[in-house]
C-alpha cells in the first residue's frame, strides 16, 4: 500500500462521480474514508465499490470534502464546518467565488474552509462511473483566501498530492474567469453545435468523423448540473460569449461574399488565429511540447488494438496520446498515435516492417 500524506479520517459528502473517485483514491492509500450523501442508495453503492464506510457517531474527520451540486455547496459546507469544529473543509465545485461569498455572508468559520476544484471528470456521473485514478496528472486548483492560514490549508495540498493531481494556486476570481474560458464556454459551444443535429438528415449524420465528435463530445453532459454551473458563473461566461459572437459575426460577414476583396484574407486570419491559440494549450504533464501524429490502420478484429500497443512498447517508443476513429460500416479503424517528433520516423518504419498499414 502506498504511503499517504493525509492522516485521516476523511469525510466525503456526496458520493457521485467526484466524491466517490476521491474516496476510492484515498482508500488505495489506506485512509479511513467516511461516506455521506442525501441518497442512501448512492452511499450503499459507493460502499459496495470499496470507497469507504458509512458515517457513525463519534467520527472526527481531519478533512471534509464536499462534492455536492453547486447550488447547495455553500449550505452543505456551512453545515459541515458547524458539525466538525476541528476539521478543515473543502469543496470540489467548479465555481469558487460565489461559494466563498455566501459562506462569509452566512457568518461561517471560513478560517477552516478553502475551496478547491479538480479539473477532471467524465460525461457520465454517479458512483458507478467513479475511478480511483480519475485525478492522476490533472490540475487541481486551490482557491486561496486571506482568512485561512497556510498551515491549515496544507491538508488540502496533501489530499491533492495523495490523489496524484497537480496542485495549482489561484484566487477564487481568477479561477472562475479561467474555467469560464477553458471549460464553461466550450460546454455551451459544444451543446449549441450538437443541437444542429436534431433535425439533420440521417445521410448527413452518417458522414460524421472524429472531428465533429471531438467538437461535440461534452454536449452529452448532464444539463441539470450545467444549468447550475453556468448560473453560478454567468458574468465571465457571458463576457466571453459576447466576444465569441463578435468573432462569429466577422466570419459570417466574410462568407456572405467569399469573392469580395479581403474576404478570403479575413477567413484565413480567423483560421490562423485558431492555430495560434491551440498551440498555446499545454501538452502532456502541462508542458508545451508538441507531438507528431502517426495514423495506423487497425483491422476491426478482436485483439488488434492490444497488439498495436504491445508492439509500440516492444519498439521502445513512449506513447504520448492515442485517439481512435471508427466510422460505421468500415472494417478498419484508425488509431492516431502521438509520439515525440524525434521518435516518429523510427516508429513509422518499424510498424510498417511488422505489417501495419500507415495512413498517409
Amino acid at each position: 500500500m502506498v504511503e499517504s500524506r493525509l492522516v485521516g479520517p476523511v469525510r466525503v459528502v456526496g458520493t457521485g462521480l467526484l466524491g466517490t473517485s476521491v474516496a476510492l483514491g484515498l482508500r488505495t492509500r489506506g485512509i479511513d474514508v467516511i461516506l455521506a450523501d442525501a441518497s442512501p442508495t448512492h452511499v450503499a453503492i459507493a460502499i459496495d465499490l470499496g470507497a469507504g464506510r458509512a458515517e457513525a457517531d463519534g467520527d472526527a474527520p481531519q478533512l471534509v470534502v464536499v462534492a455536492v451540486p453547486p447550488d447547495v455547496t455553500a449550505r452543505v459546507v456551512a453545515s459541515e464546518l458547524a458539525a466538525f469544529p476541528e476539521a478543515i473543509v473543502t469543496d470540489v465545485a467548479s465555481v469558487k467565488g460565489g461559494i466563498l461569498a455566501d459562506l462569509v455572508a452566512a457568518g461561517a468559520d471560513v478560517s477552516r474552509y478553502i475551496g478547491s476544484h479538480p479539473l477532471a471528470g467524465r460525461e457520465r456521473g454517479g458512483p458507478l462511473a467513479a475511478r480511483a485514478d480519475l485525478f492522476a496528472g490533472r490540475p487541481w486548483v486551490v482557491a486561496a483566501h486571506d482568512e485561512i492560514s497556510y498551515r491549515r490549508a496544507s491538508a488540502i495540498d496533501d489530499l491533492i498530492l495523495d490523489l496524484g493531481a497537480t496542485l495549482v494556486e489561484m484566487t477564487p476570481d481568477a479561477h472562475d474567469r479561467g474555467v469560464a474560458l477553458i471549460s464553461h464556454v466550450p460546454q455551451v459551444v459544444s451543446s449549441i453545435m450538437a443541437r444542429r443535429f436534431i433535425d439533420a438528415p440521417n445521410d448527413a449524420l452518417g458522414l460524421a468523423g472524429q472531428g465533429v465528435r471531438d467538437v461535440t463530445r461534452v454536449a452529452a453532459s448532464d444539463p441539470d448540473l450545467w444549468v447550475q454551473i453556468l448560473g453560478a458563473n454567468a458574468a465571465p461566461v457571458r463576457d466571453i460569449l459576447l466576444a465569441y459572437r463578435d468573432d462569429l459575426d466577422r466570419f459570417i460577414d466574410a462568407l456572405a461574399d467569399p469573392a469580395a476583396p479581403g474576404a478570403r484574407r479575413r477567413v484565413a486570419e480567423e483560421l490562423t488565429g485558431g492555430n495560434t491559440g491551440v498551440e498555446r494549450l499545454p501538452g502532456k504533464h502541462g508542458t508545451d511540447k508538441r507531438f507528431t501524429t502517426i495514423v495506423v490502420m487497425v483491422d476491426d478484429r478482436p485483439g488488434q488494438l492490444a497488439r498495436l500497443l504491445a508492439e509500440i512498447g516492444e519498439i521502445g517508443v513512449n506513447l504520448e496520446d492515442l485517439r481512435l476513429e471508427h466510422s460505421p460500416g468500415r472494417q478498419v479503424g484508425l488509431a492516431e498515435v502521438q509520439v515525440v517528433p524525434e521518435a516518429a520516423d523510427r516508429l513509422t518504419t518499424e510498424l510498417a516492417a511488422r505489417g501495419w498499414r500507415i495512413a498517409g
